[in-house]
């Protein structure tokens, strides 16, 4: 049951060929490509709206040497929303369950934002492990915590993305398990159960956005941090 339970987190693959590939590129052929037309349909219209208002929410507090982080932290944002979102459907993988995805987009975007501010402003950016009035005998200590915390920040955001897709799906995994064991034996249970798994999957169409939006947004703090 175990094996079987966690088979789904495995990486598919067809004749050799891995499917993540395949996975990767299908939020791209999904998105509806704006035209140049006067006008356009309600969808590009629809995502253009909610593009222009996520960036400017996103980037208010950055100063304008950060807002040419804007086209890349909105791809990024739309393509991790609908990755999450399509994962939701039956018999879809899910790349965003694997660690080694979400390490691979968190690293060099962190590690960007920590050498430009060690380039713009150096001075600036080393501060950040000794704040000014620490005592003496702090200091050791305080650079030390401060680097580990400064490392461990992609790791934090590659675990938070990953754990809370695949805690979510493990559940919906199991309490739809349970509806279809309960339905011959408890039919009414079997309902109530089924009314949960509802209320459950509606809980992850919002973490499934929720995650992707904190994804950007803690890298926005980052770079806030840095220009």
């Amino acid at each position: 049951m175990t094996l079987s339970l966690f088979d789904q987190f495995s990486s598919p693959s067809f004749l050799g060929i891995p499917m993540i590939l395949m996975a990767l590129a299908l939020p791209w052929l999904l998105i509806p490509t704006p035209t140049s037309r006067w006008l356009s349909n309600r969808v590009v219209s629809l995502q253009g709206w909610f593009i222009a208002r996520f960036t400017n929410q996103l980037f208010l507090p950055l100063n304008v040497g950060g807002h040419k982080w804007a086209p890349l932290l909105a791809s990024l944002m739309i393509f991790l929303l609908t990755l999450n979102m399509l994962g939701l459907m039956p018999y879809i993988f899910t790349p965003t369950t694997q660690l080694s995805l979400n390490l691979g987009l968190a690293v060099p975007l962190w590690l960007a934002t920590v050498l430009i501010g060690m380039r713009n402003q150096p001075t600036h950016a080393l501060g950040h492990f000794l704040p000014e009035g620490t005592p003496t005998a702090l200091i050791p200590i305080l650079i030390i915590i401060e680097t580990i915390s400064l490392f461990i920040r992609p790791l934090a955001l590659g675990v938070r993305l990953t754990a809370n897709l695949t805690a979510g799906h493990l559940l919906i995994h199991l309490i739809s398990s349970a509806v279809f064991v309960l339905m011959p034996m408890m039919p009414a249970v079997a309902i109530l159960t089924a009314v949960l798994l509802l209320l459950l999957t509606m809980l992850e169409v919002a973490v499934a956005m929720i995650q992707a939006y904190v994804f950007i947004l803690l890298l926005s703090l980052y770079l806030q941090e840095n220009v």
